[in-house]
Formats: structure tokens, sequence, C-alpha cells
């Protein structure tokens, strides 16, 4: 989807801000470039939409040169969220998001719709929240607005610039956890920079760690922590990190303990009532005995609902993919490497237990306390 190809980039003063850089960012992946201040990965980002030019090499996006098309055109089909958030104070937050859909000339039924869609998406009700304007809402309100208006035009490629370092500590990791299952959800080509190395191990599909504007190592975040190339990449990392990464850890470690379950031989109606209740789009499924015997998602449920005859075990899915309590990390890991599941159900004598996601298995390699009130 994005191709660098031997870019570099020297400014007017002298500085060498990036040296001959390779990269390949894949479709529907989220690419995290991080490294210390200075070291090239800011630039990197905004070559892409063209507010840097590179002195040499080409970009390619989706298969073509940047270089021969227009900026505007092409940064209207990029999506940008910066950490000043950039909303226009003057416009409610329903005109924010709908600004860019409006200057690429969509009809106003379908970009009013595609603004109450992406509220929804983010938590944020569209009758509460459209017509305030940005100073109404909460410092991690407002991020949420920044990202889905650059969400808001459907673009494929999406440029995030340290978009939650601004925020206090817990609307930081909530927005982290959000992002992970919007991304989950639409499979958008993100590149996002960051300095937080726990930001980058949580959110990204793989890391590039720049050093001196050059890509030290780009590899998953598993790979970077099973095999750091150098020791500034360790360094970077942090012996902390290092030490924790899959010493003794298991399944139960990494795993949610707070599930959204439903009996399987209980009504649509009541399932669809929970997930209303727990705010998901899919329930697990047990027998009385809390054995797990299936998943229901939320696109099944609405297909039957209408049917007052079905029940939960009629339309629920089976589970292929689950593994026991103690699990060790590694084939964890490997199991989301190979198969890309949504979740792995954890079992403990065929009872289930836990749920993990990608999130909160490098929440938990990263050594970072669950939330108790946190639920899947």
């Amino acid at each position: 989807m994005i191709e660098f190809k031997k870019v570099g980039k020297t400014f007017k003063d002298g500085f060498e801000a990036l040296k001959n850089i390779n990269l390949h960012v894949h479709k529907g992946e989220l690419l995290t470039l991080i490294g210390p201040s200075g070291c090239g990965k800011t630039t990197t980002m905004m070559m892409i939409n063209r507010l840097l030019e590179p002195t040499s090499g080409e970009i390619h996006v989706n298969g073509k040169n940047i270089k021969d098309q227009n900026p505007v055109d092409l940064r209207r089909n990029i999506g940008y969220v910066i950490q000043q958030i950039g909303l226009f104070p003057h416009m409610t937050i329903e005109e924010n998001v709908a600004l860019v859909p409006k200057l690429k000339k969509w009809s106003k039924d379908k970009y009013m719709k595609r603004v109450d869609e992406l509220l929804k998406l983010v938590g944020l009700e569209p009758e509460v929240f459209k017509k305030r304007y940005p100073s109404e809402l909460s410092g991690g309100q407002q991020q949420r607005i920044g990202v889905i208006r650059a969400l808001a035009a459907e673009p494929p490629v999406v440029l995030m610039d340290e978009p939650f370092s601004a925020l206090d500590p817990i609307s930081r990791e909530q927005l982290q956890d959000e992002l992970v299952t919007l991304q989950d959800n639409i499979q958008k080509t993100i590149v996002f920079v960051t300095h937080d190395m726990d930001e980058a191990l949580k959110i990204a599909d793989r890391i590039a760690i720049m050093q001196g504007g050059e890509i030290i190592q780009l590899d998953t975040p598993d790979q970077i922590l099973r095999h750091p190339k150098n020791t500034f990449v360790e360094e970077f990392i942090g012996e902390e990190r290092l030490n924790k990464h899959s010493n003794g850890k298991t399944a139960e470690s990494l795993m949610f303990e707070r599930i959204a379950t439903v009996k399987a031989n209980r009504g649509l109606a009541e399932a669809l009532q929970v997930m209303k209740e727990t705010t998901v789009n899919s329930l697990m499924v047990t027998n009385r005995d809390g054995e797990l015997e299936g998943v229901l998602y939320l696109h099944d449920l609405e297909q039957h609902y209408p049917d007052e005859t079905k029940k939960v075990i009629d339309i629920m899915t089976s589970v292929k993919t689950k593994v026991a309590i103690d699990t060790p990390y590694a084939e964890v890991a490997e199991i989301f490497a190979k198969e890309n599941p949504a979740t792995i159900p954890v079992l403990d004598n065929g009872r289930l237990v836990g749920l993990i996601t990608r999130s909160s298995m490098m929440r938990g390699l990263a050594g970072m306390k669950q939330q108790s009130e946190e639920r899947v």
C-alpha cells in the first residue's frame, strides 16, 4: 500500500534527516514508527502526504508515485490525526467530521449518515454530541472526534502523529484500546508515530525502530522483543520489558477475566439485551456448567432476530481456536501470528475463564496491569 524506495531527506541547513529509507507498509496493517527525538519518524510520516518532499528516492501509495499526484487531492484521500487534534472551534462536531466529505462533494444524506456511523463507532451518541462544539467536549472526546474525522471520507491510508500523547494516562490507555478494536473492524492502512514503547507494543502489527534517520529494526512486537537487533534496540525497549518478555507468562496472565456471555438455551432478545448492556458485538456462549459451547455474533443475531422460535444455540458459531489456562505465551503469540483471530477464549478444564485479545496479550507482555473493570 505504501512503499518508500531509497528515500532521503536533507534540509536546507544541511541536516540529513533520512538516509536511504526502504519501507513497505502492507495494506490493512498498523505500522508504528518509533525512536528518540530527531530520529526521522515524523519526517518519514509527513512525506506520505507531501507535507514534506523527499530529497531523493520515491514514495508510492497504492502503486502510484505521489510526486505525480496533486498534493491537495492526495491529502483528501489520506486521513491525518495530530496531537493538537486541530478541530475547528467555530464548527460543531458534525461540521468538523463532515468537512472532507463535503469537500469531496458527497451528498448531504451520505455525509450525515457517515457522521452518525462514526460517532457510534467510538461510543459517542450522535444526538447528544453532533451539535456540540469542541470546547464542550473533554480532551479524550475531542481526540476521538479527531480520529473519526480522519476516517470520515473513507481514506485507505491514515497517518497518526502522536495523537494520544497529550492526554492523561487513563484517557490515553482507553483510546489505545479503542484504536485496536477500531482497526480490527475497519482494517485501514495506518502509520502511527509515537515515542512510547508501551504504546507501540500494544497497538502495532509491526514496529519500525529508527535512529539517526535510518530504520534499525522492522518487525512484529513479538519478534522485536524476542530478537532485538543490537544494543540500541535493547536499550530503547528497556531492560524491564525484555526481562518480562514471556518469563513464565501463560494465557492466564494475558486474559481478560470479565467476559460478556450468554447461555446457549436463552432467547435472541435476551442475547441482544446483554450485547447492548455490555457494548459488545459478540458473546461467548456457555452451558449451565460454564463450559464454552460457541460464540454468538451480532450480525447473525440481527439476521435471525425476527424468528421468535430460535434460541442462541440455533445460530451460534463453533469456536475453533481456544487455549488452556496454562498455555505458554509463546504459543498464544504464535496463534495470533498464524491465524489472526479476533479473540482467543481461555479454558480451565473446559470451563470458560477468560478471553485474550491482541491488545490484552501485548499489555500483559509489556507488564501493564489489567484493570478489573475492563470487559470484553
